[in-house]
């Protein structure tokens, strides 16, 4: 199958000046083509880029995908502590029926707002990975962790096989191991799953100094702050992916790039749940890969990485007091680029280069809040919405195409979700 994306507006993120007019070939789920160039052969299919944009797909490098289930349910809670305290119960109740559906519905919004990639950190993730086989997605799943040395073992020996099994070939997913945080780990825990993580060749995903009172609590417990106490366990290298990370010193953020770590940001979610904001312009100034992440939706409360991206432009500058300080293409960087190099996969998607996989999004431009265009960059951040994004393409494969969803049933999942809501609320 040729499929050929003629005369699009290509923001291909190789570099800031490297947007131009030009068209795509995609053969066999890659970029077999890119720029000004004659084909040798009609291709198989043709689409109409001149009132488009051509980004490559937007990666969520962090969220809980389920927890949609809990979407406007406990938004009064003043701190993540609190909010914790009234989720987790409900958690709880879940059954894989529950994480099936509510899987389906977080893949049907990730889609819709253009993004290719999700890493995920959630239970019962076997669930997760039906769903995703089943939109022809791409993702992450996060073996979840909690407690002692012998939960996480018991949770290796019981719960990673069923994961495991789902996954099967399906080349699209991978799992990772996501120990949830130091107040919810022991020490063993952490150790342990570093070494299984070493084991299987994948990340160490895990939720780091999110709150104030983690990092009280961490000098308070260890006489350490919670990247520090990390470090005296000798778990931390390139392959380890910290969530959040509001909180870090100096000194944090310092080792954080002597060891090669990158960070996720999550405006929205630290923003609603009172968690504080990176300071993103001083982390990377520092040398770190700070991507992207929306968190879950039952936080955030939705999965809208176009959103995500106008949010962190936003609370940056209000942040810093300054609009300078942190650019549209670098925001774009972090849902794209930045994304794929703290996800290792760098060589594959990120960029739209020829030779890597074929995870296109087109973003229409005939639209009122999208005239005139003049900056494309700016345009991206601060005018595009997710009605925007018109179609999606993973490896090639089209998910999406004139804002209609090709592998899954909108009215249907949402219809199935609502069912299990009420369901888990009788329980």
């Amino acid at each position: 199958m040729r499929t050929l994306i003629e005369n699009a507006l290509l923001v291909p993120m190789t570099g800031k000046k490297d947007a131009k007019r030009g068209s795509i070939l995609i053969e066999d789920g890659k970029i077999a083509r890119i720029g000004t160039f004659e084909l040798d052969s009609a291709a198989d299919k043709v689409i109409d880029g001149s009132e488009k944009i051509a980004l490559p797909g937007l990666i969520n490098a962090h969220t809980h995908l389920s927890m949609g289930l809990m979407r406007n349910y406990k938004d009064s809670s003043p701190n993540l502590q609190q909010w914790l305290s009234e989720i987790f119960p409900i958690e709880d109740k879940l059954r894989g029926e529950d994480i099936y559906q509510a899987s389906r519905l977080g893949l049907v919004e990730l889609i819709k707002s253009g993004c290719t990639f999700f890493s995920d950190m959630y239970f019962q993730s076997e669930n997760t990975a039906r769903a995703v086989k089943e939109a022809k997605m791409r993702g992450a799943l996060g073996l979840t962790l909690f407690g002692d040395g012998k939960e996480t073992r018991r949770r290796f020996r019981e719960l990673l096989p069923p994961i495991m099994d789902e996954i099967g070939s399906y080349e699209k997913l991978r799992l990772d191991i996501a120990p949830h945080a130091i107040y919810t780990c022991t020490a063993e825990t952490y150790t342990l799953a570093k070494e299984k993580a070493n084991e299987l060749g994948v990340i160490l995903n895990t939720h780091l100094s999110e709150t104030r009172k983690e990092v009280e609590d961490a000098l308070y417990s260890y006489g350490k702050t919670p990247l520090d106490y990390l470090e005296s366990l000798g778990i931390l290298d390139e392959n380890t992916l910290l969530a959040h990370a509001v909180h870090l010193t100096d000194e944090e953020m310092e080792l954080a790039h002597e060891r090669g770590l990158s960070i996720v940001h999550n405006p929205s979610s630290n923003a609603k749940l009172a968690s504080g904001t990176l300071d993103v312009p001083h982390a990377i100034e520092k040398g770190i890969n700070v991507s992207l992440g929306t968190d879950g939706a039952s936080s955030n409360n939705n999965l809208n990485m176009m959103e995500e991206m106008h949010v962190s432009a936003l609370i940056q500058t209000s942040h810093n007091l300054t609009p300078m300080k942190l650019s549209p293409y670098e925001i774009l960087q972090m849902a794209t680029v930045n994304g794929a190099k703290a996800l290792h996969l760098e060589e594959k998607i990120g960029t739209l280069e020829e030779g890597k996989d074929a995870d296109i999004i087109l973003i229409r431009t005939d639209r009122a809040n999208m005239t005139p265009l003049n900056d494309v960059y700016s345009a991206l951040i601060y005018s595009t919405s997710s009605e925007d994004v018109d179609t999606v393409f993973s490896q090639g494969e089209i998910l999406m195409e004139n804002r209609v969803l090709q592998t899954l049933d909108e009215s249907e999942i949402i219809h199935k979700v609502r069912e299990c809501w009420e369901d888990i609320l009788s329980r």
